[in-house]
């Protein structure tokens, strides 16, 4: 339905900043919404940010809420994950995610499609 593939990763010192990609090639179905997910080693799947693919909207969860901004580029199918102020405990593997049947945008097991994962590591 949807491929996604996400860039933008890397190496950064606290208090910097950093921009994810998410590339979102439509196959057979339109995404309701792209969302960027995080995780760590022996931790569950944290929900960072949301966008409405075809609406306004965003949502994003309490760790990041003011310090990242989540947009989407219309012409290029992309959306961004812009991260500012960032700390040692953003360090994660970020995932771009789409969720194409309506649900609640908070819970990772309602997407069904999934990037591979771009590392972001925060040093101190």
């Amino acid at each position: 339905q949807v491929q996604l593939v996400e860039s933008g990763g890397g190496l950064v010192q606290a208090g910097g900043s950093l921009s994810l990609s998410c590339a979102v090639s439509i196959r057979t179905s339109y995404p309701i919404v792209v969302s960027w997910f995080r995780q760590v080693p022996g931790k569950e799947r944290e929900f960072v940010a949301a966008i409405f693919w075809s609406a306004s909207g965003t949502y994003y969860g309490d760790s990041v809420s003011g310090r990242f901004s989540i947009s989407r580029n219309d012409a290029q199918s992309t959306v961004y994950l812009q991260m500012n102020s960032l700390e040692p405990e953003d360090t994660a593997v970020y995932y771009c995610a789409a969720l194409t049947t309506p649900g609640n945008v908070y819970r990772p097991q309602n997407y069904n499609t999934w990037g591979q994962g771009t590392q972001v590591t925060v040093s101190s």
